[in-house]
């Protein structure tokens, strides 16, 4: 009897393997993230057509201002590609060179550095660090459906994140600049988004493919439009469009990744006890990430700030959300420009489809 059933669950787990359908990356999904460009737009439109500039007086001037908006994005992702790395073990020890190293520069140039480098300094470096991961995602996306020259490629990158550098420079600074800095930093921003533009007609006759070009265009309307939006001072929707298409990029990427890797043989603690509590296996990375953004966007600063002044008698604000998420924000950074290389082991449960 036992034999029987032993030889049943061969064949269960057989036709378990068989049926087994890796799932893709589609590149027409990802260019759907897109919309979010005409509906912000859209928005702008109604505003000034019919309510008189109600979301411009009434939303705050930058996202970063709504709890909630730091909850859906940018902290979530930033967890989940941690929670990635870390909770996959192979992947760690594959990695825990590069990720002690830069736990290492992040500590003598934010902590040591921070004694002598002034604070605007820093900020200006990870702006341009922040707006080069975002778009550097985006473009290295399309790299592979447009099919341009390197030397095309790069020429629109760099364009692209110079001037959103400017653009985000003159929204999260906007209040602590001169006038006529802020004149200049928009100046700048405006020149060099004409010379993308300008780059944009002449490298789209190297895309062989209409999918291709769409991916072009829409990387560059990301940043003509929020520089618009960002000199008519709808600074929410000119930061929220690249960052609602990056985020939702990158968990496309890590739910396919571990649908692919954990779906037939679940290989950390994670998907076993998905598995044994019948979890989707979609919703285990999203749910994970939210809920730790949501206790240590609200609560984490507190609770910190709270223990520190019953155990040592010393207040320390603001050391979850500059300190630990600063932390993992770099590190994101820096670790997503390596581990979503080709030839990496993240890459081998990816795949992409039309």
């Amino acid at each position: 009897m036992s034999s029987v059933l032993i030889s049943r669950e061969k064949e269960e787990k057989k036709e378990e393997i068989n049926q087994f359908e890796p799932l893709s990356v589609s590149f027409r999904v990802l260019l759907g993230l897109y919309l979010i460009i005409p509906l912000c737009l859209l928005l702008y439109g109604l505003d000034n057509a019919l309510w008189q500039g109600w979301l411009h007086d009434n939303l705050p001037s930058r996202p970063t201002h709504f709890l909630l908006f730091q909850v859906l994005f940018g902290t979530p992702h930033i967890l989940a590609s941690t929670i990635l790395l870390v909770s996959n073990r192979e992947y760690f020890h594959f990695y825990k060179k590069h990720l002690f190293w830069m736990t290492v520069a992040i500590i003598v140039v934010f902590g040591v550095g921070s004694l002598f480098i002034p604070y605007r300094v820093f900020y200006i470096a990870v702006a341009a660090w922040t707006v080069f991961h975002v778009l550097k995602q985006q473009h290295g996306v399309a790299k592979g459906v447009c099919q341009l020259p390197a030397w095309a490629y790069h020429v629109l990158l760099w364009l692209s994140v110079a001037a959103g550098v400017l653009i985000y420079i003159g929204i999260f600074l906007h209040t602590s600049l001169d006038t006529e800095i802020m004149m200049q930093i928009q100046s700048a921003a405006g020149f060099l988004t004409l010379l993308l533009l300008m780059s944009a007609f002449y490298c789209q006759r190297y895309v062989n493919n209409l999918l291709g070009k769409y991916f072009l265009w829409m990387n560059v309307l990301l940043v003509v439009s929020s520089f618009y939006l960002y000199s008519e001072s709808y600074y929410f929707f000119a930061i929220l469009m690249p960052r609602l298409v990056h985020d939702a990029t990158a968990y496309i990427f890590y739910v396919t990744h571990d649908y692919n890797k954990h779906t037939q043989a679940p290989q950390n603690g994670l998907y076993r006890f998905a598995k044994r509590n019948s979890i989707s296996i979609f919703i285990v990375l999203p749910v994970i990430s939210f809920f730790l953004a949501f206790i240590l966007q609200a609560y984490g600063d507190v609770m910190v700030s709270w223990l520190t002044e019953q155990v040592f008698g010393v207040e320390i604000r603001k050391a979850v959300t500059l300190g630990i998420l600063g932390y993992f924000a770099l590190m994101h950074y820096y670790s997503e420009g390596i581990t979503w290389k080709v030839g990496s082991p993240y890459r081998q449960f990816i795949s992409f489809s039309k």
